[in-house]
C-alpha cells in the first residue's frame, strides 16, 4: 500500500499568507496540516509515502525530512499545476508498481478511520452531504445505492455528496490508464484535468467504488474555515497547551497553543489561539486567531485573524483630544 499525497497547490485562497508559505505548512492547533494526514496514515500501518510537490514544495520537503527522517518518501514534481488528474499522472512511475495506494489530498483535515479506508474490500471514495456541492467533485448514487456517475463542479448538482479529497484505489492500472486516456485527448474540465474524471472513466470500465461518509471534513483552503478548525481542533483533548512559560503580567484563556521559545508580556491570549514558536507578544489581545512562527505582535488587537510566520505587527498610538458629544470609530466597518 502506497499513500499519494498531492501538495503541488498554491493555496491562492489563502493569499497572501500563502506567498510564502505552502498551505499543508500552515499550523492547526499547534499541528501543521500535513502532520495531521502523516500521522492518521501512519496509525493505519501505510509504510510508503509518496509526495507531489509543486509551489514551495522545497519547503514541504524540509519539513518531512526534519520530522519524519523515518519516512519512506518518494517526492516527485509536478512542474505545471493542470489538475488533481495530471498530479497523479505526473507520478505514474512512483505508483505503477503499487499493488493498492490511497490518495490524500494534502489540504484536507478529516474526522474518520482511516484504517477501515485502506482496508476497504474494494475501491473506495470518502464523501460527506455538503450544502452547496457546486464547488467539490460530487458523487451520484443509481436506485440500489452504488456509485453511478462522478462530475466534477457540477452548475446543477443531482447530489450532495461531495468527495473529501480521500480516495483508496484497487485498480491502479486502470486509474493510470484513465490518466493517461485523458492527458493524452487533452480531455479537460474546466481548463484542467481533474481526478475526478478519471474515476468517472472508471466507472464506466465497472470499477466497483465503495463509498465511505466521514464524520467531519475540515478544507482548510480558506480562511474562515482555517480558523473554524484550529478552534475545533484545540476544543479537543491533547491539542491545546498546558503548562505555558515565560508568561509576565499575561493572561491566558484557554483553549490555546503556546508553541516553544515564546515571549508574552503584558497581553491576553485566547481562547482559540495558535501561536508558533519564537513569537514575541507585547501588550496585545489575541483571540480566535493564528501567528505564524518568529512573529512580533506588539500593541494589537487581533481578532479571526491567520498571520503568517516572520510577521512584524505595532499598533498605532493615539493621543486625542476629543469635546463633547463626539462619536469616533477606528474600525475598518
Amino acid at each position: 500500500m502506497k499513500a499519494i499525497i498531492p501538495v503541488a497547490g498554491a493555496g491562492k485562497r489563502l493569499r497572501p499568507l500563502t506567498y510564502t508559505q505552502p498551505k499543508p505548512l500552515i499550523p492547526v492547533a499547534g499541528k501543521p496540516i500535513i502532520s495531521f494526514i502523516i500521522d492518521q496514515l501512519l496509525k493505519a500501518e501505510v509504510t510508503e509515502f509518496v509526495f507531489i510537490l509543486g509551489y514551495l514544495g522545497e519547503k514541504i520537503e524540509i519539513y518531512l525530512q526534519e520530522n519524519y527522517p523515518q519516512l519512506d518518501a518518494v517526492f516527485v514534481h509536478q512542474t505545471d499545476r493542470l489538475g488533481s488528474g495530471h498530479a497523479l499522472w505526473t507520478a505514474r512511475e512512483a505508483i505503477a508498481d503499487a499493488d493498492e495506494i490511497v490518495i490524500f489530498f494534502g489540504d484536507v483535515i478529516i474526522d474518520a478511520n482511516v484504517t477501515e479506508i485502506v482496508n476497504n474490500p474494494n475501491s473506495c471514495l470518502a464523501i460527506k452531504k455538503v450544502a452547496d456541492p457546486r464547488q467539490f467533485g460530487v458523487v451520484e448514487l443509481n436506485s440500489e445505492g452504488k456509485v453511478h456517475r462522478l462530475i466534477e463542479k457540477p452548475r446543477i448538482p443531482k447530489s450532495d455528496l461531495a468527495m473529501v479529497g480521500v480516495y483508496k484505489i484497487k485498480e491502479v492500472d486502470l486509474l493510470l490508464d484513465a490518466l493517461s486516456f485523458n492527458i493524452t485527448r487533452e480531455i479537460k474540465t474546466n481548463g484542467e484535468y481533474p481526478l475526478t474524471d478519471a474515476l468517472m472513466r472508471m466507472v464506466e470500465r465497472d470499477v466497483l467504488f465503495d463509498i465511505y461518509p466521514v464524520d467531519n471534513w475540515f478544507d482548510c483552503g480558506q480562511r474562515e474555515v482555517l480558523l473554524e478548525t484550529n478552534a475545533t481542533f484545540l476544543d479537543r483533548d491533547g491539542f491545546a497547551s498546558q503548562d505555558i512559560d515565560d508568561l509576565e503580567n499575561s493572561i491566558i484563556i484557554h483553549p490555546v497553543s503556546i508553541g516553544q521559545d515564546c515571549k508574552i508580556i503584558n497581553s491576553i491570549i485566547g481562547p482559540h489561539v495558535t501561536v508558533g514558536a519564537n513569537v514575541t507578544i507585547d501588550n496585545a489581545i489575541i483571540k480566535d486567531s493564528i501567528i505564524g512562527n518568529y512573529s512580533s505582535i506588539k500593541e494589537v488587537m487581533l481578532q479571526r485573524s491567520v498571520v503568517g510566520n516572520d510577521t512584524s505587527i505595532t499598533g498605532l498610538r493615539q493621543s486625542l483630544n476629543i469635546g463633547d458629544n463626539t462619536e469616533i470609530d477606528f474600525s475598518n466597518g
